[in-house]
């Protein structure tokens, strides 16, 4: 089998992590050859594709990012999946193995459909996709916002001013969750809950009397009760909207409210690029045996999910078709955790 390897979206740490062990699963164990389309989806578009021997991938499992490169291609018009169709058949490829997030593995359900032998691999920092129970890249990212809010903590309390650490999550607030809980921040602000300012100002104020660390965390998603009118925004080729600087709004709040001289932190690509973490290295390599594994199945249109400690198999439009988020009700039940910090 000549099987086709792409990496679509937002770079993630542990993207090398599967194409190694996708390779070397498919090449050592099936007798397979590979090759690595470059930049997303436009590599199939326009037939760009180098060749993965086992050897260019051996030593990657720790490197941050994807050496085959990534893009936010959008791929899924019928014109462009006949293309991709076409080429894929001109280069003798049998089987795509898509690595991606919602929009890349969308695509790839297209290219199922019309008749493509697909298996995703989700991949999301954000950890919303839909029919697993996390995504690698996530835990990663959290600890990485993790390290940010323990080195600003004691900036905190050393100058009583409070910190709003802005990190990723546009739809879903799982990283910030997670963060505000591991870092020990004194409110977290998700897409799914809309927040009181007014409110985190009086939880700023009496921790920075009490001469105690304040720090928020903010999705970048997040939204006030009462909404601000914004600037129009400018749009991918998904047609999200390109989002960000709410910590900077938030922290202009704060020091009208409460008083209290407030700074910010984006945490920013830093939560996407360097070395993955040990959990990520071994999720990564199991996904990328699964995948390989589930071809030589005869399975196709399927995304390989972590479920409990088993890799298994579920649709792609299972996975594509709604946005995994923060129950609202746990967010409730931890914030008020967090409120007494």
């Amino acid at each position: 089998m000549r099987i086709g390897l792409l990496t679509g979206g937002g770079d993630c740490p542990g993207l090398n992590g599967v194409i190694r062990s996708a390779v070397i699963q498919a090449v050592d164990v099936y007798a397979d050859e590979c090759v690595g389309f470059l930049d997303g989806w436009r590599g199939p578009l326009e037939n760009d594709s180098i060749p993965l021997p086992v050897s260019a991938v051996r030593d990657i499992l720790p490197v941050g990012g994807t050496i085959l490169g990534t893009s936010r291609t959008n791929a899924g018009t019928p014109e462009r999946v006949e293309q991709i169709t076409a080429n894929l058949r001109q280069a003798g490829v049998d089987a795509l193995i898509p690595i991606g997030g919602e929009d890349t593995l969308g695509v790839a359900a297209k290219l199922a459909e019309a008749g493509v032998r697909c298996i995703g691999v989700p991949k999301t920092i954000d950890n919303d996709l839909s029919g697993t129970d996390v995504t690698f890249g996530f835990t990663t990212a959290v600890q990485i916002a993790t390290d940010t809010v323990d080195r600003v903590l004691t900036t905190s309390a050393s100058h009583h001013r409070a910190i709003v650490v802005e990190v990723m999550g546009r739809h879903a607030g799982w990283i910030a969750l997670q963060t505000g809980l591991a870092g020990g921040a004194c409110a977290t602000l998700i897409p799914e809950v809309p927040f009181d300012v007014d409110e985190i100002a009086a939880r700023v104020s009496a921790l920075t009397a009490q001469r105690r660390p304040a720090v928020v965390v903010v999705a970048e998603g997040a939204v006030p009760t009462s909404l601000v009118e914004g600037e129009e925004r400018i749009l991918d080729e998904f047609g999200h909207v390109a989002i960000g600087g709410i910590a900077g709004w938030i922290a202009e709040q704060i020091a009208a409210k409460s008083g209290v001289e407030t700074r910010t932190v984006v945490v920013g690509h830093a939560q996407r690029g360097g070395t993955p973490t040990a959990f990520d290295r071994v999720l990564t390599t199991r996904l990328g045996i699964a995948a390989v594994d589930a071809l030589h199945r005869g399975e196709s249109a399927v995304m390989v999910a972590v479920r409990g400690e088993d890799i298994q198999t579920v649709s792609l439009a299972e996975a594509t078709g709604t946005l995994r988020t923060v129950p609202p009700e746990l967010f409730h039940r931890l914030d008020a955790l967090m409120a007494h910090t």
